[in-house]
């Protein structure tokens, strides 16, 4: 069984290179998939317009476009995971930090832990 954390980089991966060479999700992906990864993938993959115009409006002058594919799948799926809300939006930011920083950039890393806190705090109940 595969642990969520795996899951979640298999998901990145998949997004990954479904954004960079716009080959069906999954299509270029070597290795297993479990139904959580793939689940993911697909569900972020669905939404991915809807996504980057909350990365766009979170980030004030600096599109979705801009930012590196591989940055842009991470806050895909940490804002898609704080939306779903089967996991604390702590963890949620937590994990997309953790992969920004393993798979980018340290300076990656808190880009997307401030996008997703700014999210996360506009989207809180009140």
């Amino acid at each position: 069984m595969t642990s969520r954390r795996e899951a979640r980089r298999a998901a990145l991966f998949m997004l990954f290179q479904w954004d960079v060479t716009g080959k069906p999700l999954g299509s270029t992906y070597e290795g297993e998939v479990d139904d959580f990864a793939r689940d993911t993938a697909e569900a972020v993959a669905g939404r991915a317009p809807e996504l980057d115009r909350r990365i766009d409006e979170a980030t004030e002058g600096w599109p979705a476009d801009r930012l590196g594919a591989l940055e842009r799948n991470v806050l895909r799926i940490g804002i898609h995971e704080l939306e779903r809300g089967d996991v604390p939006p702590e963890v949620a930011i937590d994990e997309a930090v953790r992969l920004a920083k393993r798979y980018s950039s340290d300076e990656a890393g808190k880009l997307v832990n401030g996008i997703l806190g700014r999210i996360s705090r506009e989207t809180a109940p009140r």
